[in-house]
This record gives C-alpha cells, structure tokens and sequence, in this order.
C-alpha cells in the first residue's frame, strides 16, 4: 500500500499587525475536499518543520495507516534569526504583535480558505524551542482560540512561568510536551548556555500543578531536529488521533 502523497503549498497575507508580508507553507492531505472539516496545526519554524521535520511525509504516513484525523498543517518560516528571537522570544520586540496576528489575522485567514471545524480544539499551534515558547504564550493568552499545542523543547523563563502561573482556564487546552535528557546545556542563538531540561521539568510540573491535560515525555537526545524529527509522528498521533465516530 502505498503512501498517498499531500501537497504543500506557498500562501501569504499581509499582517497588519507586524505591518509586512508573511509567507506560508500549506500542506492538505491527498484527500483533500471541501466536503469535510479539518483541523489545524500551526507551527512556528515553519520551513523546519516541512524540511528537516519532514512533518508533512510523516503525516502522509499516518493518513496512509489511518492513525490521525484530517488535518491541514500551515507552516510559518522565519526570516532569519534576528526576525525568528524578535517574534518568539518573551523579551522580543515584536513577540506581542506576532501573538496577536496568529489569532486575529492568521486564524480568520485560514478559515476562509479552508474547511475549519472553527473551533479552539481544532486548532493546534506548535513550534521547537523559541518557537514552542511563542506557541505556549500565544495558546494560553487566545485558549478560545487555540485549544491545543506541540511542544518540543521550549525555553523557559520567568515570563514563560508567569503566564503559566496566572493561566485560570486549564479545562481549555491540551498539551503536547517533550524535552531531551541531554539539554542540560544548550547555546542559545545570543551565545549564553542554558539547561533547558531542569526549565522544562519546572514548567511540566507547574503545568501539573494548573491541572492542564498534557502527555509530557524525556527523550534521550539533545536540542536537534535529529531527535524532534523521529517525535513527530508520536505528537500527531496523539494530538490528531482519528475517532471512529468523527464525520
């Protein structure tokens, strides 16, 4: 049985809120019709999660054995690392805009063009490290909006903690987490090293303690898309796992 290939397609629109062009990567199922509902996985790194994730082969794969749900994926490339820390990082000049784009003018975007289900739990955002944090931020600021995240080895800091901490409607969403055993020092892009694990294990357990429904997992690796590659096929299957009953 072959693997029926989807396609991924370059859209774009133009955001009021960051006040320039953003480009998109929009892969649809092989099946792809107008006659059924998707949801939506947003993810930050966009160009990563197509090219060294190889998430949208991953979900052919998991279309093909019939373990995930219909699901439109729109990927969201940085420009460089400058335009990615401004945009993800919670210090970043522009991280508030980008939060409010993603929900106010992504969202509309995608379903107008798009069959949607239009609903927070049909949408998923996710990212790797900054990109997990911006996508953390964003769902538990618009959790209406974005009921469910992926997050693979985010950083962590006292904001990241803060909004966490003063997050009141954990019944909202749902959360995919995973860090790696060997992150104890990673080389941030501004050249200070950090431990991502010892963070990672503070927010699992603050989340623990917010009563947020997550699957938190340690892989044994380190801060690479050699590691957050294999893991997306997990992270599909279980946060786009196909009911039975779905229409």
């Amino acid at each position: 049985m072959g693997t029926n290939q989807g396609t991924i397609e370059d859209y774009s629109l133009f955001s009021q809120e960051l006040q320039e062009e953003i480009p998109l990567l929009i892969y649809k199922p092989s099946h792809f019709s107008t006659l059924y509902k998707y949801s939506v996985l947003i993810v930050q790194d966009g160009k990563d999660y197509f090219q060294m994730g190889r998430i949208g082969r991953t979900a052919d794969l998991l279309y093909t054995e019939g373990k995930i749900e219909n699901l439109i994926i729109v990927g969201i490339p940085y420009r460089n690392v400058e335009d990615r820390r401004t945009k993800y990082h919670p210090n970043g000049g522009k991280q508030q805009s980008y939060i409010r784009f993603l929900a106010h003018e992504l969202v509309p975007f995608i379903d107008n063009h798009f069959p949607t289900y239009q609903v927070g739990s049909g949408r998923a955002l996710g990212g790797d490290s900054l990109g997990a944090t911006v996508s953390l931020m964003a769902a538990l600021k618009y959790p209406n909006i974005f009921g469910k995240m992926l997050l693979h080895s985010p950083y962590v800091d006292e904001k990241v903690f803060n909004v966490v901490e003063n997050f009141d409607q954990p019944h909202l969403v749902n959360l995919y987490h995973v860090i790696g055993k060997q992150e104890t020092e990673v080389k941030m892009t501004n050249g200070e090293i950090m431990d991502f694990l010892q963070t990672n294990r503070e927010l699992h357990d603050l989340i623990e303690a917010k009563a947020i429904q997550n699957f938190y997992d340690e892989f044994d690796g380190n801060h690479t898309w050699k590691y957050w590659q294999p893991d997306l096929k997990r992270a599909l299957q279980i946060m786009f796992a196909k009911h039975e009953t779905a229409g």
